[in-house]
């Protein structure tokens, strides 16, 4: 029986519910007062309920379909305005004891050289990412209880933050490892992470169990649950996300949508983030064996998440290719990860990433951070590394009622200019620069509180005089 607020996770993502829910969507597919109402909801970014979401997806007119994509441009620009956050992922082990099946970490792949990073490699990464720009980190490992226990991330992370390289410093890190314990949860959270991240890859069980033959993380319920028992733990920014491709995609998209109510019913407040990837080449997997989803059919569920979840950062990889991503970023995405080494090492010696074999997955989009951050500031897009909302508490409830309210963006816009400001001075190129300089001049005036706008332009000065780490 469903039930939005059960704590089990075969009540909460209830299998009859979300089949029942797609027939919904297929019965109504052609209702065109039932869709005007759900735009018009979407417009008004009140957000969408499941069943509205599989109706969204169901639907295969195109005057809807250009509707949905035009509304969430509205929705995007309204609440994040044109600023992009960057951050790079950081992989620490790949030793692991599962054997899911799409991924390259799996435990019988013995192509897979197994790496696990020093406290001392550590550093060098970190001060490679430094180097590049990056200001927040998102963490992965395997699970392998023995070669990967918790105190060694714990120890990464302090490591981490240690680390203070000419004028770089990693304000904020996430972390993304298997379904743990609520002490283990309070463990992570005492060690000042940012988002606890943890991808569902499919809601479907019967896919999931098979996806997943062996290892802790067969355990459906055990891994779906892992969000409860975070919040529990004091964590109350969770990144939840599926992997497309596992299992048909309405199916999981419409499990993901009844994960948020679960947490908005429970917890007080749903996801910070969705990650959106899409499978992608790995070491001993098959990627005949998986569902494509095609690049529009992509779009649309971006999109329609996005008028879904007006408030609720998306994350894009570079799982995906450039064209994508920017076909993306218009149609709601709020997130980008730039420079990104899937492997364990590589940031700080190149040479070694292309000669051992320790990626999770085949990246798609090759360019360098400065490439990025070129392209967008050319674009019009403010790349922001701005880590604020974190370091000031403004974290769970508190950020969606600054969001929903429209006040965040007195402190995201002049916040971003800042954190580009500082990129420009210590780590872009030549032509970069120029862009970004550009960029900032055109934007300052757009800061509408005239007493942030000030302090802003003073807080710029001081930036260009060698000062650092200015956030409202």
């Amino acid at each position: 029986m469903y039930d939005s607020k059960s704590p089990h996770a075969e009540e909460f993502i209830c299998d009859e519910e979300i089949l029942a829910t797609l027939e919904f969507a297929k019965k109504n597919k052609n209702n065109k007062e039932l869709l005007q109402e759900i735009l018009q909801q979407a417009e008004e970014m009140k957000g969408l309920s499941y069943r509205q979401v599989a109706l969204l997806l169901e639907c295969d007119d195109q005057q809807v379909i250009d509707e949905i994509h035009r509304i969430a441009m509205k929705i995007k620009e309204r609440i994040y305005g044109n600023r992009i956050v960057f951050f790079a992922p950081l992989y620490l082990a790949n030793y692991c004891v599962n054997s899911c099946r799409y991924c390259g970490y799996h435990h019988s792949n013995c192509e897979m050289k197994r790496k696990k990073l020093s406290q001392e490699e550590i550093r060098k990464e970190v001060i490679a990412l430094q180097d590049m720009g990056h200001k927040r980190l998102a963490l992965e490992t395997g699970e392998d209880p023995v070669n990967i226990p918790l105190e060694y991330v714990l120890d990464s992370i302090k490591t981490i933050y240690s680390i203070k390289h000419k004028n770089g410093a990693i304000r904020r890190v996430n972390v993304n490892i298997a379904a743990t314990t609520v002490e283990n949860y309070r463990k992570l959270k005492e060690a000042g992470i940012g988002t606890y991240i943890l991808f569902q890859e499919t809601y479907h069980k019967p896919t999931y169990e098979y996806m997943h033959p062996a290892g802790p993380k067969h355990n459906y319920a055990y891994h779906t649950e892992a969000m409860d028992r975070a919040q529990q733990g004091g964590i109350d920014d969770v990144g939840i996300g599926v992997l497309y491709g596992l299992y048909d995609y309405k199916y999981d998209t419409v499990g993901m949508m009844m994960h948020i109510k679960h947490l908005e019913d429970t917890c007080g407040v749903g996801p910070h983030t969705i990650s959106l990837p899409r499978m992608r080449f790995a070491s001993d997997v098959n990627i005949g064996d998986y569902q494509r989803v095609p690049d529009e059919v992509f779009y649309n569920i971006v999109a329609i998440l996005r008028c879904a979840v007006p408030y609720t950062g998306m994350i894009i990889s570079t799982r995906e290719s450039p064209e994508s991503r920017e076909k993306l970023l218009k149609l709601g995405i709020s997130q980008l990860s730039g420079g990104s080494c899937t492997g364990v090492g590589g940031y700080a010696d190149e040479a070694q990433r292309e000669e051992d074999n320790t990626a999770q997955f085949e990246v798609n989009d090759e360019r360098s951070l400065d490439e990025i951050m070129n392209s967008l500031c050319r674009t019009g897009y403010i790349p922001s590394f701005c880590t604020a909302c974190y370091r000031e508490g403004r974290t769970g409830d508190r950020f969606m009622q600054l969001a929903k309210t429209g006040q965040i963006c007195n402190v995201c816009q002049p916040n971003a200019l800042m954190t580009l400001k500082e990129y420009v001075i210590d780590y872009a190129s030549e032509e970069t620069r120029r862009f970004a300089e550009e960029l900032i001049e055109k934007e300052i005036p757009k800061i509408k509180n005239e007493k942030i706008r000030a302090k802003t332009i003073e807080n710029l000065k001081q930036i260009e005089e060698g000062k650092r780490d200015f956030r409202f």
